[in-house]
């Protein structure tokens, strides 16, 4: 399998850095889909609708990679709150039901519906999970990521982005925003999923 350049099927602008940085610590190339000329469209809205995170990451790398005809990497992630019987989930990016926010200001929406569904609870315990889908033609493998921590009642840190503020690491003792990007990767679900996708392709180059 060629791996020379890989495509990162992302529009969020957090993920792309987190990932960049990820493959350049793996020799591999990849371009994002600006470099591809990828302008963005309504159909890409529609890729995110299924139940599952594996689904809806494959639901990406395949539509994307009809679209170039190269190896293709997405993925879906997001927040499973024990408390709140595992959502936000799937729905983590669009839990606020702002549809006419991004950016910072749909992190900012999302985390105040957090911590108004966590008010008087005592647990506060989550989980990210993600799931990374690669398509290459007809091949199709996705492998998943998860890591484990609580939910503060004020943000910590400036760095990283979605629920990273609040999400304290129960592996680094410190929120995802207050950790460096290669600490983060470390222990992130997103570092995983993507590190046994690197790994797998480096067993097949």
């Amino acid at each position: 399998m060629s791996v020379e350049s890989l495509l990162i099927a992302t529009r969020s602008g957090g993920k792309l850095r987190e990932l960049r940085e990820f493959f350049r610590g793996t020799g591999m190339s990849v371009i994002d889909l600006e470099e591809a000329g990828i302008a963005p469209s309504e159909a890409e809205e529609d890729l995110e609708s299924a139940d599952t995170f594996e689904e809806n990451a494959l639901a990406k790398a395949r539509y994307f990679a009809r679209l170039v005809g190269r190896v293709v990497v997405a993925d879906d992630s997001g927040l499973e709150v024990e408390a709140l019987g595992g959502r936000p989930g799937v729905r983590s990016k669009r839990w606020s039901g702002r549809v006419d926010l991004a950016g910072q200001a749909l992190d900012d929406a999302n985390n105040q519906r957090l911590l108004q569904a966590l008010e008087g609870s005592a647990d506060r315990r989550a989980r990210y999970v993600c799931v990374a889908a690669l398509v290459d033609g007809s091949r199709e493998e996705t492998f998943c990521g998860t890591t484990s921590g609580v939910i503060l009642g004020s943000p910590r840190g400036s760095g990283g982005f979605g629920y990273d503020p609040f999400f304290l690491s129960d592996e680094l003792g410190v929120t995802f925003a207050e950790a460096s990007v290669v600490e983060k990767e470390r222990v992130s679900h997103r570092g995983r999923a993507f590190r046994a996708l690197a790994e797998w392709l480096q067993t097949r180059r």
